[in-house]
Parts: C-alpha cells; structure tokens; sequence
C-alpha cells in the first residue's frame, strides 16, 4: 500500500522519505513544486498543498497511511483539519502526526495549541494513529550558528529548566518506523502518544558550555530576556509568528521541556542505537566552520 507524506521537501520529511525508501515503501509526496523537489526517484510526486482539495483528493487515491506534518503558519490548524476530513473521506485510518512535545500544557502558544487541537481531532474521530511529540529540534540551531560562531555568545533563551533537544534525522527515523508499524498491522489500533527526546536535558547555560568545549573558545550563554528575541526574529519572519516563538521562549523559561521517565531508553531500544546528542551536533558544526 502507499503511504503519504506531507512536508516531504522539510527538515524532517526529508528523513521520513529516505527511511521510507530504504525500508522498500511505496511512497507518495504532497509537494508545491514538483519538478524542482528533491526528492528519491522512486516518491511519486502529486502537486499542491493543505489547502488544495482537489490535489488532496488526488493526493489520497490508493493511500493506506498518512504523515501529517505542518508548518507553523498562520492557518495551519485549519490546514491540518481539512487533511484530516478529506483522508477520513477517502477510507484512510491510519495516521502519523508530527505534534510537539507539552501541546497539552503550552495552552497560550499559538501553534502548540493548535497542534493539541489536531491531536484531540484524531482521537475524537478515531484515527488509528500515532502522535509524535517532539522537543526543540537541535536542528533549529543553524539558524544562529553565525552569532555563536561570529560573536561568541549563544543566543537563544533556553533558560534552567532545561530542553531535551532532539535531532530532526532521529525523528525522521522514528517517524518513519512508526508508519511502517502502522500501515503493516492486520488491525487498526488505538491512538498512541510518543515523547521524542534527545539523550540529554540542557539548559542554556549547559549548552553555552558545549560549545566552548568544542570551539575551544568562551561562548556566553546570552540570557533569558524574550523580548530582544522576538525582536531580531521580525527581522525574518511575520510579526505574529515572532510573538508566537516568543511565547514558547516564555515557556522554556517557566516550564522547560522534559522528557518523562523511560523516553530516553525507550527511543534507544526503538532505533536500536544511542539518539544523536546536542554535542554531536555542535561538533559537527565546528568542523565545518
């Protein structure tokens, strides 16, 4: 059977592809852009988005397990229901949904509310699916490796309770075992929620000190004050979407985001290999610096 993955051209689709492919899936991708996606000869590619019906329509003929990944974007809960109902109107049940990890608790964070919503839709309307729930994606942080690298200072405020990043090419990895699971099983089964970690909980400060480990050099933990980072995010994306990460920033402040006992070794046992650690990832960064 095929399985569809939207965000198949994203930091994580992409994974979710490639392990897809090398397992000897049949895959189909929801791409904008056909004819310029990078993406392995054997997807099959159907063009248009989330909120394109007729391309959905088309997108879902023959499709036995959907991977529902959405940008943070201003209607990407709408997005995400109108998937959902055209799917259930096409006979699919089996699901994957790229969540975030706390949606239930981040209750004032635009796009973790909005995630939280999609998942009760999958429960009320009784999807047989998975719920991934991942923390910060470490992956995030090459977008201000410039400023860790240029200035010395890394500047995101994680604060002290700590992050337990995760890498977007073990999420792919997990994402794309779980598809496998789901769209191999005889039966439809109930919704399940997965916590997706990294190996270790780091707080800015914690971070700040990997890397003066691995560059050698002082790197200052910039501080915890949100509102010069929702400033220098204007400068790239919608103000509303800076407010947005703003809010989250606020809750890494008071709340942090925590695995619960037993993610860690049970994500290891599920890859069958240690998860990829933020000083990996650090590393690997310098080295190509």
């Amino acid at each position: 059977m095929t399985i569809l993955v939207t965000g198949a051209t994203g930091t994580v689709g992409r994974h979710v592809i490639h392990h897809l492919i090398a397992r000897g899936a049949t895959v189909r991708a929801l791409v904008r852009h056909p004819d310029t996606a990078q993406l392995p000869d054997a997807v099959e590619r159907v063009q248009g988005d989330l909120l394109d019906l007729d391309a959905l329509r088309e997108a879902f003929k023959g499709v036995s397990t959907l991977f529902l990944l959405n940008a943070v974007v201003a209607d990407e809960f709408t997005q995400a229901l109108i998937t959902l109902n055209v799917a259930r109107d096409a006979g699919v049940q089996r699901v994957v949904y790229l969540s975030v990890i706390h949606a239930d608790r981040y209750v004032n964070v635009p796009h973790f509310a909005g995630k939280f919503g999609v998942e009760r839709m999958l429960e009320q309307m009784g999807f047989s699916a998975t719920v991934l729930r991942p923390a910060y994606f470490m992956d995030n942080d090459l977008t201000i490796k410039d400023v860790v690298l240029g200035y010395g200072v890394y500047p995101m405020p994680v604060g002290s309770k700590g992050l337990a990043m995760i890498d977007a090419a073990d999420i792919g990895e997990i994402a794309a075992l779980e598809l496998l699971s789901r769209d191999q099983a005889v039966h439809d089964s109930a919704l399940t929620r997965i916590n997706l970690v990294g190996p270790d909980t780091l707080t800015g400060v914690d971070i700040a000190g990997i890397w003066s480990e691995v560059l050698g050099r002082t790197i200052a933990y910039g501080g915890d004050d949100t509102a010069p980072f929702e400033q220098n995010l204007r400068r790239f994306m919608p103000a509303w979407m800076a407010y947005d990460m703003r809010q989250m920033a606020e809750r890494f402040l008071s709340d942090g985001m925590l695995p619960e006992a037993g993610d860690v070794a049970r994500l290891t046992r599920r890859l069958g290999r240690p998860l990829r650690s933020y000083r990996d990832f650090a590393s690997a960064v310098a080295a190509t610096a």
